[in-house]
């Protein structure tokens, strides 16, 4: 009887340990198989415009809407590019997708890792809102960080550009320059002037309570600060499409 007892207590650990292993299994190739759909659409969408973004897909799930239009960054005001690298990435043209420089300086003179989000570039921005979702979270900004390198690795800057000025959200359901551009100016985002552009820009780090027709008076100070910094990074800022 005891024999069989521990027979039978052996038999039941090496099925649970069969079990967990092929789990582990199956883990590893819907893993495997999220990672290569990744790197494939990041290939695509070199040359392919995204139809939709993992943000925009959880906002309508959430029961928002979504107002797109996509446009090509040779139909946007150049003003609005160079006014969201014053506001969002400085370096955004020398770096490959990663600022480390900015994200010591945020650790260093913020709240340890919690100002890492402030370090975050256009680059990181584009991935977030390709493949991730908004919030705070160091899961997401992880996985920011490797996805951000393999953009840079495939697409040329311009390309960033535009991606992130097409996905990104400007307001309530507002994704990308063009929807925004008519919805607060009633205007193409090609007919931006520079006040508008650096106000849009201004909105992106916080889209939901800044409204770029009626700014507070918080964010016109942000944007006095973007509007200095424009004459410095301009010609900084040669990697999207040169002044017409």
């Amino acid at each position: 009887m005891v024999i069989q007892a521990v027979s039978g207590e052996r038999s039941r650990k090496r099925i649970k340990r069969r079990q967990s292993h092929l789990w582990r299994r199956r883990a590893g190739r819907v893993l495997l198989f999220i990672a290569a759909a990744i790197l494939l659409s990041i290939v695509a969408f070199r040359f392919v415009n995204p139809p939709i973004t993992s943000v925009m897909a959880l906002n309508r799930l959430g029961g928002g809407a979504i107002h797109h239009r996509w446009v090509p960054l040779g139909d946007m005001s150049r003003q609005l590019p160079l006014a969201v690298i014053a506001s969002e990435d400085g370096r955004f043209c020398v770096h490959w997708g990663v600022d480390w420089g900015a994200v010591k300086e945020a650790i260093k003179e913020g709240d340890g890792f919690a100002d890492f989000r402030g370090a975050s570039t256009i680059t990181m921005q584009t991935a977030k809102n390709l493949y991730l979702w908004n919030g705070r979270s160091y899961v997401r900004k992880a996985l920011e960080v490797p996805l951000a390198y393999l953009l840079s690795a495939v697409w040329p800057k311009e390309r960033v550009m535009e991606v992130y000025l097409n996905v990104a959200q400007f307001g309530p359901g507002l994704f990308g320059a063009e929807a925004a551009s008519r919805h607060y100016f009633h205007k193409s985002a090609a007919d931006l002037t520079r006040s508008e552009a650096i106000l849009l820009a201004a909105a992106l780090p916080n889209p939901s309570a800044r409204n770029p027709a009626r700014p507070s008076r918080h964010m016109l100070l942000i944007a006095r600060v973007i509007d200095r910094r424009l004459p410095i990074l301009a010609p900084r800022s040669g990697c999207i499409r040169p002044e017409r």
